[in-house]
């Protein structure tokens, strides 16, 4: 939920992200064509609603979006947030919810201090029509897992996890598995 553009294309990417955003279909999560469903819990809309009121305070500026909507449900409307950056509610603690920050990067070293700048790291996307670069920058992030030119996944046949607050250990895949394990060491002396 955390965007980081580089400087070059931040505006473009903006406003097609904001416009995409806004054509999201909020309603019933049974019917066929909502894309965005309540809320689990009516504090947790507040929980999110504060962190949004939050960031804006602290000089975020806010594209669309960016408050609960009416009626039964804890629904919120999708909302995106930019010029976010670290010390501010939506950079600092997880969002649950429909909220995007868009953070802009001067270039790779920037870019990747923003996404290091965190107290979490799951998974991270990038996105680059060279994919060497994306590489070179991925290695300087600390992710449990990397994707690039596709989104963050999981998938049965590899290990999936976080780093730093987003977790210990792995599920899924054999290192999944031994997660579920308990280790046991024997040591056993000859009496002499």
């Amino acid at each position: 939920k955390r965007f980081i553009v580089s400087a070059a294309i931040a505006e473009a990417f903006s406003a097609r992200f904001v416009e995409r955003v806004q054509a999201l279909v909020v309603g019933d999560p049974t019917a066929a064509t909502t894309q965005i469903g309540p809320l689990a819990r009516a504090d947790l809309r507040q929980a999110l609603q504060s962190q949004v009121e939050r960031s804006v305070a602290a000089g975020a500026r806010l594209l669309c979006g960016g408050h609960p909507l009416p009626g039964p449900g804890a629904y919120y409307a999708p909302t995106v947030l930019a010029d976010v950056r670290p010390g501010m509610a939506a950079f600092d603690e997880e969002t649950f919810g429909p909220v995007a920050t868009i953070s802009v990067a001067r270039d790779d070293a920037d870019a990747v201090r923003l996404a290091d700048a965190t107290a979490f790291g799951l998974s991270v996307s990038l996105w680059s029509a060279a994919p060497e670069r994306a590489r070179h920058v991925a290695r300087q992030l600390t992710t449990g897992a990397v994707f690039i030119n596709a989104v963050t996944a999981s998938d049965a046949r590899l290990p999936f996890g976080g780093t730093r607050q987003s977790g210990h250990g792995r599920e899924l895949a054999a290192a999944g598995l031994r997660e579920f394990c308990n280790q046991r060491t024997w040591w056993v002396c000859r009496p002499d």
